[in-house]
């Protein structure tokens, strides 16, 4: 085009070649695109037309997937009764060889989840948009909570997500979006015509939605696009689809067993992580002072014990505490085997949550133990937990489910939702569990607030794997929620989570462990915090003995120069046993690598000189730990 320089394309290729390839965009429309995102044009009305279609039952068949399949090509939207097509109306066709076939499709509602239903209820003209999208009937001016909760529900059959791969941990939390009318009215084809793909233009900081076809269309051909693209696999093809074209997937066995020795090698590979070769423990002097090197600030500002002393140094350290995680542990076994250092190779299989479930199901079977909630991994276990949900509502049982990413912390990315469309589409975001609710939590009684969620965190102490030694430290840190406890407002953070020390403007509620037993017990009469606490170390002992089960990268590796310190966080449920009785079930939630110790060394000012002395010294008298296994 006139007055179009290579360099400006050059610029524009180098920005976004690297997204444009991703979402497989052919480079022949690339330069026509960059004209159109620096100068807006939104030429798809010269080309595209939107047709309201009537829905016309078709006759019963046999209900096979095929069929169901052909269903969702002639339904669009099912449930709603104006159906729309987009169609090619350009008297001349389309052809997919002309460099101008790209087109920009606006985004009308751009937003993170937990700020939807602040923003249906503030942003003007917002939900009057949603609901006329969605075909939900809503003709006020005020907002209404019956119009807000139907839109909150159907927009998981309208939302496309992307993220950020830059920025803070909070920045790079999934973006939904909802294109605009035109784009929301594109509908699903196995054999689609057009492709799709959000692209984010860097200069002007927006996101639109690219739309190009896949083969020539002629004056009144329909646009459509694949729902499940990039996905072979009939029956997850299938699962995907179920918010347009709803299916019992009951037939498929639900258990999960623990995934094969090829998962945990993969992600062995992954994480470019380099086992240590055989080495024998190394035998210091019994009054050695330890050299540290470190890059903490709250190990440097506490600890004070005689035997250790810092280094700037990290040749000459006999000690590594590092606060990111290490990766070539066979160069420091081949060079340096004396040195100590504070994580274990393949202790991922611990603190990323997909992988704390699949090694739990050492203890409890496809199911998993008591004492972790019933997770799946959406990744590869979605069919099965479409099955035991369906199996779930079936029964009239609970259907509560809590969405977390695989390895994210602070609550982030992390939802409750009883929507399975919901919990379906939230597989397209980042890799993600599904575990189960806690729908009957052990409460506890704010005397400001009344009856709220509760959890715990235990730090331990794992000074070797064989033998296993584990310790927890005595004091364990508690947080609340703000607000009493309902299953019902799942969007309300601060009555279902407890996280309050990152979010602004929030009440953080502190209850000191030894103010809190006396409370606990004279709330729960019946249950002393002793017997509870047993309870508690007795799931920490059987996880960490199914995570030390079997040798590396399928359980956490046997380095007798490894130590560590992780958190795990926990709840309390009601659970009852055989005879009818009703009992507290510990539930761990996750266990984290290299934990916040602020509080920990605030109140306790030992910490770090009974953590050191316990992991590299041997020595636990007079430290504050409880010997677990």
């Amino acid at each position: 085009m006139e007055g179009e320089s290579p360099e400006e394309y050059k610029a524009f290729a180098a920005l976004h070649g690297a997204a444009l390839s991703a979402s497989e965009v052919p480079p022949l429309y690339w330069e026509r695109l960059r004209h159109k995102l620096e100068n807006e044009v939104f030429d798809a009305g010269e080309f595209f037309g939107i047709m309201q279609v009537e829905e016309v039952e078709e006759e019963e068949e046999e209900n096979d997937d095929e069929e169901i399949e052909d269903e969702l090509k002639k339904k669009p939207n099912p449930g709603n009764e104006l159906c729309y097509k987009v169609i090619v109306t350009n008297e001349n066709g389309l052809q997919a060889a002309n460099p101008n076939s790209i087109f920009l499709i606006d985004h009308a509602w751009t937003y993170r989840v937990e700020h939807a239903r602040q923003q249906l209820l503030h942003v003007p003209g917002l939900l009057h948009r949603m609901a006329n999208l969605m075909g939900i009937d809503f003709h006020g001016e005020v907002a209404d909570e019956g119009a807000i909760e139907q839109v909150l529900q159907e927009m998981w059959k309208y939302n496309q997500t992307y993220q950020l791969s830059q920025g803070t941990a909070e920045e790079k939390v999934p973006v939904w979006y909802i294109m605009d009318e035109f784009g929301s009215r594109i509908q699903h084809s196995d054999e689609p015509t057009f492709a799709t793909a959000p692209l984010f233009y860097i200069p002007q900081q927006i996101a639109y939605t690219v739309l190009w076809p896949l083969r020539d269309l002629e004056t009144g051909e329909e646009v459509t696009r694949d729902y499940a693209y990039g996905e072979t696999d009939h029956l997850i093809r299938k699962c995907m689809l179920l918010p347009w074209a709803p299916a019992d997937v009951l037939d498929v066995n639900c258990s999960t067993p623990e995934p094969s020795e090829d998962h945990y090698q993969a992600i062995l590979n992954k994480n470019n992580e380099k086992l240590p070769v055989a080495i024998n423990p190394p035998v210091y002097d019994k009054n050695k002072i330890f050299k540290v090197y470190t890059d903490l600030p709250q190990i440097l500002n506490n600890l004070k014990h005689p035997r250790f002393e810092f280094t700037e140094d990290e040749g000459e350290a006999d000690i590594l505490y590092n606060f990111s995680h290490f990766k070539d542990y066979r160069k420091l076994s081949e060079e340096r085997p004396h040195v100590m250092l504070n994580q274990f190779p393949c202790e991922n299989l611990l603190t990323v949550k997909d992988c704390l479930a699949s090694i739990s199901r050492r203890v409890g079977g496809t199911e998993g133990p008591k004492w972790l909630p019933r997770t799946f991994n959406l990744h590869t276990e979605l069919p099965q937990f479409i099955s035991y949900f369906q199996q779930r509502e079936r029964r009239g049982e609970d259907n509560h489910w809590i969405c977390k990413p695989w390895n994210l912390a602070r609550s982030l990315d992390t939802h409750i939702t009883n929507n399975l469309n919901n919990i379906i589409r939230h597989r397209e975001s980042s890799p993600k569990v599904v575990s189960k609710y806690i729908e009957n939590p052990v409460l506890f009684h704010r005397e400001d607030v009344g009856m709220v969620k509760f959890d715990i965190r235990y730090v331990v102490l794992l000074r070797s794997i064989k033998p296993l030694k584990l310790y927890a430290y005595d004091v364990f840190w508690l947080r609340f929620s703000n607000r009493a406890f309902s299953l019902d407002d799942l969007d309300d953070y601060e009555k279902h989570f407890t996280v309050m020390n990152y979010a602004s403007g929030v009440t953080l509620k502190q209850v000191h462990y030894d103010e809190f037993i006396p409370l606990f017990e004279k709330q729960y009469p019946e249950y002393s915090w002793k017997t509870v606490q047993a309870e508690i170390f007795k799931a920490f002992a059987e996880l960490f003995q199914a995570v030390s089960a079997k040798p590396a990268p399928f359980g956490i590796c046997d380095y007798p120069s490894s130590r560590a310190v992780y958190a795990i966080d926990l709840m309390l449920k009601w659970d009852t046993t055989r005879d009818g009785k009703r009992t507290m079930q510990p539930q761990v939630l996750e266990v984290n690598f290299n934990p916040d110790c602020d509080r920990a060394c605030k109140y306790h000012p030992t910490f770090f000189n009974d953590v050191f002395s316990t992991l590299f010294l041997d020595e636990t008298n007079n430290c504050h730990v409880t010997y677990v296994v």
